[in-house]
């Protein structure tokens, strides 16, 4: 699936994010609750999310050239840090604003109808959090994920606003309401966390997961029958694309042609096991003492 086919997703998460904060604003409005409050702030910042993340996908999409050589596809990278700064930002104004009803509490009015409202808009996120992140883990989209997970920390947040709604209806104890809050806050701020910093991870160019790197030095072991050794693996992901590079020496005697067909081979196996890879091989000979002064990741000389 290409980024461009992606952004239909992202539409997605747009319309179910203003969706579910009318909702989230008509319980509130109806019963005066600090925690459902709360939650339509938290999905204020789901529409931002959404719309940055489907600008950042249609950005992603855009073809390489002549300034971005490599693609746009770190503009993903982008959205999820970005979301995960708002994400924070909502668990600090829930905090602000849960701390103060603690000490000034505020009557709550028509739970139950709060309630339906906000379960509504639960079922809503949650359905579409979930696919979101499956859709994203499959396509390698980190900014659908993200989305996806923001949609679900809503999801966390509107249980917790709930649950501590339904206690106020039992007990009357209108401080339930505030402290449900403070404790949803916290697992806001934990998610944005990880968002943001797996965003950093991506923008430094982390390589690629173990296990694919593991798939590509297999590829490369096979070829030592044939006289070829190879260096310099580097790997790195940038949104949805994989980038692959490798130095293969092989035997001075060989010709360019030899040379050159064995690289198509290598490269073409390595494209057969890594979706969206960009692979990029460089020839050197055994017997050259060059080829071995740029065995490590950083060659300045």
């Amino acid at each position: 699936m290409t980024e461009t086919s992606l952004t239909r997703y992202a539409w997605l998460s747009l319309t179910v994010a203003i969706l579910t904060i009318l909702l989230k604003l008509t319980a509130y409005f109806l019963t005066g609750s600090v925690g459902l409050l709360s939650d339509a702030l938290e999905s204020v910042v789901n529409v931002v999310g959404a719309a940055l993340a489907l600008w950042m996908i249609a950005l992603a999409a855009k073809p390489p050239d002549e300034d971005h050589a490599y693609g746009h596809f770190k503009a993903e990278y982008f959205s999820s840090g970005i979301e995960g700064l708002l994400i924070i930002g909502a668990a600090l104004s829930i905090i602000w604003e849960s701390t103060n009803r603690l000490f000034h509490p505020h009557p709550i009015e028509a739970i139950p109808v709060g309630l339906l409202i906000s379960g509504i808009a639960t079922a809503l996120n949650f359905a579409t959090g979930l696919w979101l992140i499956h859709v994203g883990k499959e396509y390698h989209s980190v900014s659908l994920q993200a989305n996806g997970k923001h949609l679900l920390t809503d999801v966390w947040t509107t249980v917790g606003v709930m649950v501590g709604l339904g206690i106020m209806q039992l007990t009357g104890q209108v401080w339930w309401d505030a402290l449900l809050g403070l404790i949803m806050a916290l697992h806001i701020l934990w998610t944005g966390y990880h968002l943001v910093r797996d965003a950093a991870l991506g923008l430094m160019d982390t390589a690629l997961p173990e296990e694919e790197r593991k798939a590509v030095c297999a590829i490369l072991d096979r070829y030592n029958a044939e006289g070829a050794q190879y260096h310099a693996l580097r790997t790195r992901q940038s949104g949805v694309r994989r980038f692959v590079s490798v130095h293969v020496l092989v035997p001075g005697a060989w010709t360019v042609h030899q040379g050159h067909q064995l690289l198509e081979r290598i490269e073409a196996e390595i494209r057969s096991v890594l979706e969206n890879v960009t692979v990029f091989t460089h020839l050197e000979s055994l017997e050259d003492e060059t080829s071995w002064q740029d065995q490590g990741l950083d060659r300045l000389y």
